[in-house]
């Protein structure tokens, strides 16, 4: 079998740091990205063409493609041109939900608080392609930020000598203001700093290679970013009522994206987790990336785990924090809710991962390597900056006057306590 059941009590440390401390592999090539960022910030357009003409073998005429968008997007296919619009239109539905409401309220001591929501101004979004295509990507990227109110959405998304038509043609439905055609590190440069073509943003965001993860993490800082990514996660949390072969899908379904996928299922019943092992066995064969998913299979932090009780598959599955938890138990809701780090939870057996990652309308724009334990995936909050509001009354500064100039005291900052203390003795005054 490609994967052996194993049981959680059994792990021991190697085995634990695996699964618990996984990462996006960026080390290994931050010395490279950190040439090619300085490169692109200090000669723009001609080290984004020379980087380009190096890794992705092509010569870029105009690096701005975003007419050809347009015109990629007349000339889809009904079909996908459809599914494309009814996909769009279900992410900005959930994601409409999203946006943030103004408020200020008054309170009875003269105290008047609130809090405005403003989108960032100008973002960049990365979109994974070349000749493969990623449509999805570029509705999860795009929609929320337009969504949000963002004046300049731009998108840089890999070069190749047909850009697929179909990326293409969502990211032009999906409403970007500019798209170019670069990829990789240099791409996050040129979006970080600008070039002689393309605007600098000031937040970046998007799923990408480990070149594209390592430039976010050499440029955070100088531009904002949403986080860092690495390869795609699954853990299915099955109970005996699960079908193993639906659980093998969604374990073959990870496994498909990337060689160092990581993929998981964990359940508290032995037969569940001999037969689940055995379905993906079976279903290997008949999978086009095979190659990539046995892979996949392959990586320390995958697996077929048994646990003891339904409560310890939960806390493995909290301590691990997946990006996607798919749970197909009769208690799931329950399961859910006892489960506090995920990046997306999919519940019952009539909810593919798959129906997050194109349709259903939630992000799949995710949070990696355990980032679900602080953080969330894509959402119009990504786009937006927040900024308290507030109005004192006379009555209400001198209210509160005695705790303002009684901490800055503490804190020996006179000037503080002084610019409370002369509008009281003024107010005092008239």
């Amino acid at each position: 079998m490609s994967m052996d059941v194993r049981k959680i009590a059994d792990l021991g440390p190697a085995d634990r740091t695996a699964f618990f401390e996984r990462d996006a592999g960026i080390d290994e090539v931050a010395a490279d990205v950190r040439e090619i960022v300085d490169r692109v910030r200090e000669e723009g357009d001609v080290a984004v063409r020379e980087y380009t003409s190096e890794f992705d073998n092509v010569s870029v005429g105009n690096l701005e493609v975003t007419d050809e968008c347009e015109r990629a997007y007349d000339g889809l296919e009904e079909g996908i041109r459809e599914a494309i619009e009814d996909a769009i239109a279900n992410v900005r539905e959930f994601h409409e939900a999203q946006v943030p409401e103004d408020w200020r309220r008054e309170f009875s001591d003269g105290r008047e608080l609130g809090r405005r929501f403003r989108p960032i101004d100008r973002v960049g979004v990365y979109v994974p392609g070349g000749s493969a295509a990623y449509p999805s990507s570029a509705i999860m990227g795009v929609v929320p930020a337009v969504v949000a109110g963002v004046e300049h959405v731009a998108v840089v998304t890999p070069p190749a000598d047909e850009i697929n038509p179909a990326t293409l043609g969502a990211i032009h439905a999906a409403g970007a203001d500019a798209v170019y055609s670069v990829g990789g590190a240099q791409a996050i440069a040129g979006l970080a700093y600008g070039t002689e073509t393309i605007d600098r943003v000031r937040k970046i965001v998007g799923p990408g290679n480990r070149w594209v993860t390592a430039a976010k993490a050499e440029v955070r800082g100088d531009v904002e970013i949403d986080f860092l990514a690495g390869p795609s996660e699954v853990v299915v949390v099955a109970d005996e009522t699960a079908d193993p072969e639906l659980v093998a899908t969604e374990l073959l379904a990870q496994a498909e994206h990337d060689p160092n996928a990581s993929v998981v299922a964990v359940t508290d019943d032995e037969p569940t987790a001999t037969a689940v092992a055995q379905a993906v066995e079976d279903q290997i064969d008949a999978r086009e990336r095979e190659d990539v998913i046995r892979s996949a299979l392959e990586h320390d932090a995958s697996g077929v785990l048994l646990a003891r009780s339904m409560s310890e598959a939960i806390l493995f599955t909290e301590e691990y924090a997946p990006e996607h938890l798919a749970i197909v138990a009769d208690d799931d809701e329950s399961i859910g809710e006892r489960i506090d780090s995920a990046g997306s939870v999919f519940l019952g057996p009539n909810t593919p991962v798959a129906a997050g990652d194109y349709a259903s309308g939630t992000n799949h724009v995710l949070p990696t390597n355990g980032g679900a334990r602080v953080t969330g995936g894509l959402s119009v909050e990504t786009f937006v900056r927040s900024t308290t509001v507030q109005r004192l009354s006379a009555d209400g500064l001198a209210e509160i006057g005695d705790t303002i100039v009684t901490l800055a005291d503490a804190e020996g900052l006179e000037a503080h306590a002084e610019s409370v203390r002369k509008r009281l003795e003024d107010d005092d005054d008239r």
